[in-house]
Formats: C-alpha cells, sequence, structure tokens
C-alpha cells in the first residue's frame, strides 16, 4: 500500500500569530468566570516580560494554562465549547500568511494536514474544522458528567508531540522521511526529529538552538521568519549565519 505524505503543524505561534489559550483567557476574565486580578497580578508580568524581551514566552503561557486549569474546574463542557468557538469565530483568521499559504500548499499536493497542539482540545478542533486540517490532538482537560474535574493531559511537550505523531503515523500510514513539520517552541522539536523536512517559523532561541546544534536536523531546516508583509527563508549557508549570531 502506498504511503501518505503528511504535515503536522502546531498551532500558537505557528498558524496563529500568538497563543489561542490566551483569547480564552480573556473570554473568562471578560464573563467574570476568572477574576482580573488574575491576569493582573499574574499573568500580565509574564507577559510583559516576554512583550518587552526580557522573558520566556513558554512561561508566560505556562501561566496561562495553569490558571486555565484551576479556573475550569467544576464549568460544564459547553460552556468551554461556546467560548472556543467565539474565540475562533472572531480571532480564527489572525494567522500568519506563510503558514497559511503551506496549508493550501499541502491540500493541493493532497498531503494529510494535521495539528498537534498545546492548546485546549476545545480549540484546536475548531481551528482544525476553520482551516480544513484532516485531523488534530490538543490538550484535553478532564471531564466527568460533562463537568471538568481540574485535570489535564498536556499536549504542548515533545514526548506528547512524539506519541501523537507515531499515533497519526499507524493511523495513515505516513511516510515520515517526506513528511512535513511546523512549529516554534522547544516543545515542537520531536516532530523535527521524526520528519524529513522541518520548518521553524518565528522559533523561539531555545528551538533555533536545539536545531542547530543538531547536524541532521539542521540541514534539512527551514527555518521561516515573518515580520510585516515580509517573509524570510533560510536554509543551508544562511542557518550557519543565524548560528554564529546565536553563539
Amino acid at each position: 500500500m502506498e504511503k501518505n505524505i503528511a504535515a503536522f503543524f502546531d498551532i500558537d505561534g505557528t498558524l496563529y500569530r500568538e497563543g489561542l489559550i490566551s483569547e480564552v483567557f480573556k473570554k473568562l476574565v471578560k464573563y467574570e468566570i476568572i477574576k482580573a486580578e488574575k491576569w493582573y497580578n499574574e499573568v500580565r508580568p509574564e507577559y510583559l516580560k516576554w512583550d518587552n524581551r526580557k522573558g520566556n514566552y513558554d512561561n508566560y503561557l505556562l501561566k496561562v494554562a495553569n490558571i486555565y486549569t484551576e479556573a475550569i474546574k467544576g464549568m460544564h463542557k459547553s460552556q468551554i465549547e461556546f467560548i472556543a468557538k467565539k474565540v475562533v469565530e472572531q480571532k480564527g483568521d489572525r494567522v500568519y500568511t506563510y503558514t497559511r499559504d503551506r496549508i493550501k500548499w499541502h491540500k493541493e499536493k493532497g498531503h494529510k494536514i494535521i495539528t498537534i497542539s498545546g492548546s485546549p482540545v476545545e480549540l484546536v478542533r475548531e481551528m482544525a474544522s476553520k482551516h480544513g486540517f484532516h485531523d488534530y490532538r490538543g490538550a484535553v482537560y478532564t471531564i466527568e458528567n460533562d463537568v471538568y474535574t481540574g485535570e489535564v493531559t498536556p499536549m504542548w511537550d515533545s514526548i506528547s508531540k512524539r506519541e501523537a505523531i507515531m499515533d497519526f503515523v499507524e493511523k495513515y500510514n505516513i511516510d515520515l522521511n517526506e513528511s512535513y513539520a511546523y512549529g516554534d517552541t522547544s516543545g515542537d522539536f520531536s516532530m523535527f526529529q521524526l520528519v524529513g523536512y522541518p520548518v521553524c517559523i518565528n522559533p523561539t532561541k531555545e528551538l533555533i538552538t536545539k536545531v542547530l546544534e543538531n547536524h541532521e536536523i539542521k540541514k534539512r531546516a527551514n527555518i521561516i521568519v515573518e515580520r510585516k508583509d515580509v517573509v524570510y527563508n533560510m536554509t543551508g549557508e544562511n542557518i550557519a549565519l543565524i548560528e554564529r549570531v546565536v553563539e
């Protein structure tokens, strides 16, 4: 049986231009499910550190995720599903031009397009539907009797993303050597290790350092930087130039 080629996409910072869970967080504050003080006292300081390039983006998102996990405990799943739909309706087109075009290109080639994201699965499902993904995987916040328990099975770390890809390989008979992965943080590195064509999109310093330290991945990787209406595509010798800057 002929194998399929797949393209695995992260969402936050790779397709969507920020973190989708942050948009849900803002909605929860707006609906007074999360107290505004949580934003101002706990989340905003981490956001400002990152925004001023003095902090880590992952720290900001982790802070949001931790508060989100606690906030939805006891909520009915229909409430989060409603908020997820509203967020994607209002913000779902706020994506990188490069990534949107690559999704279109993969569709035209007949590839399987799959998103593996650390955002809540309710959000990932809505984004997958909006952008025409064949399948998806997101962080699962445990539900019992239609109510959130406060427990979560993550999908933002490398181990979880590796396991997800291997599940999809079996499900869709995927040839990883001919497949693609798109990501922006260190949690996406395991995807890069598995596929023939890794693509870093506006990568964090931690991710780009991992790529440049791995000779095999460095040879295969593309590094994409999208700023305003310009997309910079760096490969080969250009990656060596970035390596000197990082060092």
